[in-house]
């Protein structure tokens, strides 16, 4: 079976589970915490695929990933991948459902990537650019340094990308000067 099918079944039934009970953002914001963790902690997936650590403790860890404030429909969950021992495509899961809520929402991630840290004001100003540009839609704002990208900005805005660095200026002038030969 393939693998992105199973994490995609899973997720379908979980989110399927929450619209019935009315907790599909309540679980969203559950398994925004728990890719956290899996991001934070590299060696959670190692730890969920070692069939050498006991169902209990991955129980445990999954458990704790979603914080103190964890809901019975996601302890419900976790039981029911432990028992059919999907375990190893929890993560997976994790990010299938999230993709499924932010679609019936109408939620797009944006990241906006800047040379070094901007001030407030400024970060608000590209904020209400890509805000202007994508009416309608319900925005998730992340911000991360790339000093590679020498000034400028690059606003990434799910599958969109507008860049406006340094670096993609230098790179457009090498290409325009080495098509001119």
């Amino acid at each position: 079976m393939d693998n992105g099918l199973i994490p995609h079944r899973y997720a379908k039934a979980l989110y399927k589970y929450a619209s019935e009970n009315g907790k599909t953002e309540e679980i969203y914001n559950l398994m925004k915490r728990v890719i956290k963790s899996f991001v934070d902690n590299p060696g959670m997936q190692k730890t969920l695929s070692n069939p050498f650590v006991t169902s209990q403790d991955k129980e445990k860890l999954l458990l704790t990933a979603a914080g103190d404030e964890a809901d019975n429909a996601y302890d419900r969950f976790i039981k029911l991948i432990i028992g059919h021992n999907r375990t190893d495509f929890a993560y997976e899961m994790m990010l299938a459902y999230r993709d499924i809520y932010r679609k019936e929402k109408n939620i797009m991630q944006v990241n906006i990537t800047t040379a070094s840290v901007l001030p407030q004001e400024q970060m608000q100003k590209l904020r209400d650019l890509v805000n202007k540009a994508f009416k309608g839609s319900i925005l998730e704002f992340s911000e991360s340094v790339n000093p590679d990208l020498i000034g400028g900005f690059v606003i990434d805005v799910d599958s969109v990308r507008m860049d406006a660095s340094i670096s993609n200026e230098l790179e457009q002038l090498r290409q325009t000067l080495l098509r001119s030969k």
